[in-house]
């Protein structure tokens, strides 16, 4: 093999792991934020479940989800501690 072709393979091959290394993170960041997002919609569903026989509710909707699913656990108990002083 010539070498012009095999310095054209292996520039190929770094130009597809940078690429790579690129575009996937932030499909990963985006993939982590939609499955928190979805964990967090289902924490105050149940919040919602468990506390429906106390006339409590908290509104259940893309922007708590996503609050919840950012902060976690902790987001949850910001927005039940937020409902009781408002």
């Amino acid at each position: 093999m010539d070498i012009n072709v095999i310095v054209t393979y292996l520039a190929t091959i770094v130009f597809l792991f940078i690429f790579g290394k690129v575009f996937i993170k932030p499909l990963k960041t985006i993939l982590k934020l939609i499955i928190n997002s979805i964990l967090g919609g289902a924490l105050i569903y149940l919040i919602n479940l468990i506390s429906g026989a106390f006339g409590f509710s908290i509104g259940l909707n893309m922007f708590t989800a996503i609050f919840v699913g950012l902060l976690g656990v902790p987001g949850a108990i910001l927005l039940v501690i937020i409902k009781i002083l408002l």
